[in-house]
């Protein structure tokens, strides 16, 4: 256990800031005599401000001769409002900065300066004007009203917070959540501005201002159930709909209790789909969530946007009352579902509100679901399971497990889905990083597995157009297995996509010389080739026909007319064209029926899970990875 003596022993190891070394420097030089102190009115308590503390004090500054020279108090010509500051880091003379960390709450003392310790001082960082009486030696009557410690939130310390009794949970609320808090505010001078009425709280969105900035920010540090003051300076008070007057407030204490706030998530970042927490889960979030692929259990009702709300589907009638089972990852439900269920925790209810992009313009619409409709869902997560771990499992009961990653994969690719089918052969792959074969039989069948996933990837990345990325993958197998015709010829065919026809007519020449058996193969592959290379030169030619015919100074437009044979040339070529990329897509598919297929380069985590980057940008962190 860590006792008071410690803690300040490390304390005393932080970084000081330049203010706060200036600052010891400053006090090093004060000189007996300089700084006197008389007690007026004695204060409550034993303890006393330190560096770090909030002080709030009323001050009047007299000649020797008592004659007024400043004041805050409205009785000595002042406007009635304190001065808010942190001793030790906000600019203060040298005679309070040394004073006031003697003074009781409540105190009232007079404090005699010689002006090196007040605006006398040599490189006084504080400023005043030139009619003040620097040079002479002052009264500085302090009543010190309060201090406390708290929680700088701005640098400039216009927004403080001193918290009253602590929350619950570690989560605050940020945009764009939604507040549920009983606020009242008061001036510096203790005047009222905003009652707090008993049992009947504010309710606001983070983020739409309608509240002022720096009450928004100090909410935006407060958990659920927490009581807090927070201080804000006049240049943080923007005008909104709880205070709609802010003018001629020099600093404003509101006095706060975070009653609940409802956790809402903007999806994508751009407003369409919304996730909002209508009932807490259990556990820590994110930590148990199931932001991996799992098997889910949820019950869920769909509305239409329209006036009725119109349901329809509602798992608790339209399927016996009988929750519904679907593992993530899989595309068995619309991605909107998904995105938003990997960040609830179980017993958690979420209201959805998703875009037809989302929901159902690529997915089985229900008949009563019109195109392109907008839609809601109310989700429950029941539970998950999470997906079995490989630790202890024998080589054979592995490749079990990885055969039916893989099926399901195959069975993505087969339906259109590369990103997902990508998603599931990526994280074999990674899996694999910790399989460790123990006989050469088993190295083998490992091997050839994992050929066969590479093999799939660059298969998903052709599909999605990603030649580069596809061709990487290729490599991969290449690298392990230097003759392995697969790989060449679908490296080939990624090469010819991409327009690099010399690389491409090497790989389908290389087949041949493995494996004489192949030799239609590379013949068909080749045809191919030349259909592409005269198909790319012939657009070349019609492109800047003409460009070279002209005399000096005439002008030319390429390729802006074609005579009626040459255009029936081009459309036959293009079909020639359509049908061998045609050819080559029905090929790799078949292969698949062997080598089960698999993204776009993004992050680690993005290749493991498609929709995994949307995701953390909606839970705020831009780089994550789970093993």
């Amino acid at each position: 256990m860590i006792n008071e003596d410690q803690d300040q022993g490390f304390a005393s190891k932080k970084k000081k800031s330049p203010l706060e070394e200036e600052n010891e420097k400053r006090r090093k030089k004060i000189v007996e005599g300089s700084l006197m102190k008389a007690e007026i009115r004695p204060g409550g308590g034993t303890a006393t401000p330190v560096d770090g503390n909030q002080i709030i004090y009323h001050c009047t500054v007299r000649t020797l001769e008592g004659v007024v020279v400043e004041s805050t108090r409205t009785e000595c010509g002042g406007k009635g409002y304190p001065v808010r500051q942190i001793l030790g880091k906000s600019k203060m003379i040298l005679g309070l900065l040394e004073g006031i960390s003697t003074m009781l709450k409540g105190e009232v003392a007079m404090f005699k300066m010689k002006p090196e310790m007040h605006y006398g001082e040599v490189d006084c960082p504080v400023t005043t004007s030139e009619t003040f009486p620097k040079h002479d030696e002052l009264h500085f009557e302090i009543e010190l009203l309060d201090f406390s410690k708290v929680k700088v939130i701005t640098d400039d310390f216009g927004v403080v917070k001193k918290v009253i009794d602590e929350g619950e949970g570690w989560e605050s609320p940020r945009e764009p959540y939604e507040v549920k808090a009983c606020i009242s505010a008061k001036a510096s001078n203790g005047k009222q501005i905003v009652l707090k009425t008993q049992g009947e709280p504010f309710f606001f969105t983070f983020g739409k201002d309608e509240v002022p900035k720096g009450l928004e920010m100090g909410i935006g540090t407060m958990a659920r159930g927490e009581k807090a003051t927070i201080f804000v300076s006049n240049h943080y008070l923007s005008e909104s709909s709880f205070m709609p007057d802010v003018v001629g407030f020099e600093d404003v204490q509101f006095d706060v209790e975070l009653v609940h706030f409802i956790q809402v998530r903007d999806m994508l970042g751009d407003g369409r789909l919304i996730k909002r927490r209508i009932r807490d889960g259990k556990g820590e979030f994110p930590m148990d969530c199931p932001l991996q692929d799992s098997l889910l259990r949820v019950h869920y009702k769909g509305m239409l946007l329209d006036e009725q709300k119109t349901v329809f589907y509602n798992t608790r009638v339209d399927n016996g009352g009988q929750h519904v089972e679907f593992g993530s990852g899989e595309g068995l439900v619309p991605e909107g579902i998904e995105m938003c269920v990997r960040l609830m925790l179980p017993g958690e209810v979420a209201l959805v509100t998703c875009p037809p992009d989302y929901a159902y313009d690529k997915f089985a619409r229900p008949a009563t679901v019109p195109e392109g409709a907008h839609v809601q869902w109310e989700i429950e997560l029941l539970g998950f399971e999470m997906p079995k771990d490989w630790t202890g499992l024998s080589f054979n009961s592995i490749m079990e497990e990885a055969d039916k990653i893989k099926s399901t994969g195959n069975r993505l690719f087969k339906e259109g889905k590369f990103e997902l089918a990508k998603a599931k052969y990526e994280k074999l792959l990674r899996e694999y990083n910790h399989v460790n074969p123990q006989d050469d039989e088993e190295g083998k069948i490992f091997a050839n597995s994992r050929n066969s996933l590479h093999l799939n990837v660059a298969a998903c990345y052709l599909k999605m157009g990603e030649c580069k990325k596809s061709i990487e993958a290729c490599n991969k197998v290449l690298e392990a297995s230097p003759g392995h015709v697969k790989a060449l010829y679908r490296r080939g065919m990624a090469y010819m996509s991409a327009g690099d026809f010399e690389e491409a007519r090497s790989d389908f020449k290389k087949m041949v010389t493995i494996d004489k058996s192949l030799e239609p193969d590379a013949t068909a592959a080749l045809k191919k080739l030349k259909q592409k290379e005269q198909e790319v030169e012939m657009k070349a030619k019609k492109q800047f026909k003409g460009l070279f015919d002209k005399k000096p100074g005439e002008i030319a437009d390429a390729g802006t007319e074609l005579g009626k044979d040459e255009k029936a040339e081009n459309d036959e070529n293009l079909k020639r064209g359509n049908d061998a990329s045609q050819d080559q897509e029905k090929e790799v598919e078949e292969e698949e029926d062997e080598e089960e297929a698999p993204q776009p380069q993004r992050g680690l985590f993005s290749r493991i899970w498609p929709v995994g980057s949307r995701v953390f940008s909606a839970l705020g962190l831009q780089r994550c990875s789970i093993l």
